[in-house]
């Protein structure tokens, strides 16, 4: 089940800056942790510790969700969103314990016990932060996902037929098949292919910023990976090693789009 998720790591930079903050007022207003004994001066300076960690900790989790990215094939499944709320949960305890024992009660005899302290003190004050961990990064993946398809692109069917949307970085190519254009894209890091009834003049014509190659075939530009000829016959591969023939009515501007030289 895919989950909305914002790979930026800029964009998570932000978040840990707003858990600095949130944490420092929460711990402030609510004082947990023996932190109503301190004085005023003395909040200022241990609490930024506190909201320190918190953000630490979080960081400290980003090559871990990078990986989880990458390892499932750049999507965001709702089961490494929990993943990553229960790594940052556990990661926060160990760290926030230890701030705990050796910086706010070092020299206590009787600290509060693991049990107390996780029971107590560290999961109702989770229970706070945590959905405003969840909410920042849900907002960051629901406003990419809007922003997304807002700029997708809309490869039309003639008349009634219904046409087809997707992002431009998607498309590879479009070619003629009968009555219909065979849109190639990728989606998940695998190529698929859509049906759609229409001809490819009238997709040519809608979308300018395609690449006419041959009477059957449009591309994306974007996507050309190198030409070669045999024969005196041209021949493109794209990503994923798509092919599509060059013809000699079309050479010289896929020349000029592309940036090749042919002999």
């Amino acid at each position: 089940m895919r989950f909305p998720f914002d790979p930026s790591l800029r964009h998570h930079l932000f978040i840990a800056v707003g858990l600095f903050l949130w944490v420092f007022v929460f711990l402030f207003f609510t004082e947990p942790l023996d932190i109503k004994e301190l004085y005023f001066d003395e909040k200022l300076l241990y609490l930024p510790v506190y909201s320190l960690v918190a953000s630490l900790g979080y960081l400290l989790l980003l090559p871990l969700q990078s990986w989880l990215y990458i390892y499932n094939a750049r999507v965001w499944k709702l089961s490494s969103e929990l993943l990553m709320l229960f790594a940052f949960s556990l990661l926060g305890l160990i760290m926030v314990r230890l701030v705990y024992l050796f910086v706010v009660v070092p020299y206590e005899p009787n600290p509060y016990s693991l049990s107390y302290f996780i029971k107590s003190i560290y999961i109702p004050a989770l229970l706070v932060v945590l959905p405003i961990v969840e909410a920042g990064r849900y907002g960051l993946g629901r406003y990419l996902e809007k922003r997304e398809e807002e700029q997708k692109i809309t490869i039309a069917g003639s008349g009634n037929y219904e046409g087809f949307r997707l992002a431009w970085n998607q498309l590879i190519m479009i070619s003629s098949a009968d009555n219909y254009v065979e849109v190639s894209y990728t989606e998940d890091n695998r190529v698929k292919k859509h049906l759609i009834r229409n001809t490819l003049s009238a997709v040519a014509s809608d979308l300018p910023q395609l690449l006419r190659v041959h009477r059957s075939y449009l591309i994306n530009p974007d996507h050309y990976k190198y030409i070669n000829s045999e024969n005196g016959k041209f021949k493109i591969t794209m990503i994923h090693d798509l092919q599509c023939s060059v013809s000699k009515t079309y050479l010289s501007k896929v020349k000029d789009v592309l940036n090749f030289t042919t002999n």
